[in-house]
């Protein structure tokens, strides 16, 4: 029986019969899509810490390379990876160039009573190998949307991922500024500060870098104090809308956003790097007037109850009952670990970058998500 094609089309009969005669196509292409994005975009990589730099008294950078690849996943200079360690994980800005796909550089700084970043200074050798996810983070360089102008305001290891986009510039010779405005407590707690003087006095047009510390030894000749409005007025001139990034401890935050916004600085110019959950989640204004924060309430998850103060994030909570659901930013960016709440109410803090729908339909992230009540989930 003829193809009711070739009864309607000139030359029909001469392409189905060319199309006959092909050898099938047998490939499994779900599979090789598959191997694609794994290869771009693992879920999971495994990382052998080839050398540790001491940068500061209280900071490392840990030198990755692939323990099963030679040439890693490429990144976007600004992203991070999360670590998994001791039944947790934390992100960490990836400090190396884009350009170098032969490792990752992550530069962790101690913080007092900090978990995972004491954990890995003091503990992690040369050899050790390490969990993390693939490349992650929206806080990257995008020239459509932040131009070519850019002033960076950093604090303590939040100069991590400006490391990473300055090195990136420099090696690639790119056509792009950014004004590098680093706040430190001390001189001696400066990261980088050897590579960064290099970079400044290089003849690269587009690269700035200005220190501020703010408890100055006799001999410090540079700017001192915090990165008020005046001194990042004095050291980067007038904004003019320029696209500003912050990166550093979460108390940077709301005082950079103040300083900026007197400075006429629209907050739609002002780009925040995801930094964990709130130190104090009850000091937000909707947090439940009379819920104490310390009060236990009780968590369940496919049948399995457990006790939890209000003021401890479900993320951590579930972490430290031996459930583990998938997570990344633990910031609330990423939505990773997203929950649904069946039954009971939860504080979801401002960190928190939901969907439209998940109000209507019981989401929450549970890494910035608090138990206000008892609580029921779903995974």
């Amino acid at each position: 029986m003829k193809h009711p094609l070739v009864q309607r089309f000139d030359g029909a009969a001469e392409i189905i019969a060319e199309i006959d005669a092909r050898i099938p196509d047998t490939r499994d292409h779900l599979a090789d899509t598959r191997a694609t994005i794994d290869t771009y975009h693992p879920k999971r990589l495994q990382l052998i810490v080839a050398e540790i730099v001491e940068e500061t008294p209280t900071t490392k950078t840990f030198r990755m390379q692939g323990l099963h690849q030679a040439e890693l996943p490429p990144f976007l200079a600004g992203q991070y990876v999360n670590v998994f360690i001791d039944g947790t994980s934390r992100p960490y800005a990836i400090s190396s160039s884009p350009t170098q796909r032969d490792h990752y550089d992550l530069t962790v700084r101690r913080v007092p009573g900090g978990r995972i970043s004491n954990l890995l200074i003091d503990t992690v050798q040369t050899g050790h190998v390490l969990t993390t996810t693939g490349p992650l983070g929206t806080f990257h360089h995008n020239s459509l949307f932040h131009g070519d102008d850019v002033v960076f305001l950093a604090g303590g290891s939040g100069v991590a991922p400006a490391m990473s986009m300055l090195r990136e510039i420099a090696t690639l010779g790119l056509d792009r500024s950014l004004h590098l405005i680093y706040g430190s407590r001390h001189a001696s707690d400066v990261i980088f500060r050897a590579e960064l003087d290099v970079l400044a006095a290089a003849a690269h047009p587009g690269i700035t870098v200005d220190h501020v510390i703010a408890e100055p030894d006799a001999d410090w000749t540079g700017a001192t104090g915090y990165l008020t409005a005046d001194t990042i007025a004095a050291l980067a001139g007038a904004l003019n809308g320029r696209m500003v990034y912050v990166c550093g401890p979460q108390a940077l935050y709301p005082y950079a956003l103040d300083q900026l916004t007197a400075l006429g600085q629209p907050r739609k110019r002002i780009r925040f790097e995801a930094n964990g959950a709130p130190s104090d989640p009850t000091a937000q204004p909707h947090w439940p007037i009379g819920a104490d924060p310390t009060e236990e309430v009780t968590v369940t998850v496919s049948g399995t109850s457990f006790r939890t103060p209000r003021n401890r994030p479900l993320l951590d909570t579930l972490e430290d009952n031996g459930i583990r659901p998938e997570a990344a930013c633990r910031s609330g960016e990423c939505s990773l670990c997203r929950v649904r709440i069946v039954k009971g109410e939860v504080h979801t803090a401002e960190e928190a970058r939901l969907r439209l729908s998940d109000a209507r339909f019981g989401y929450t992230h549970s890494c910035v998500a608090y138990p206000i009540s008892d609580v029921e989930l779903e995974l």
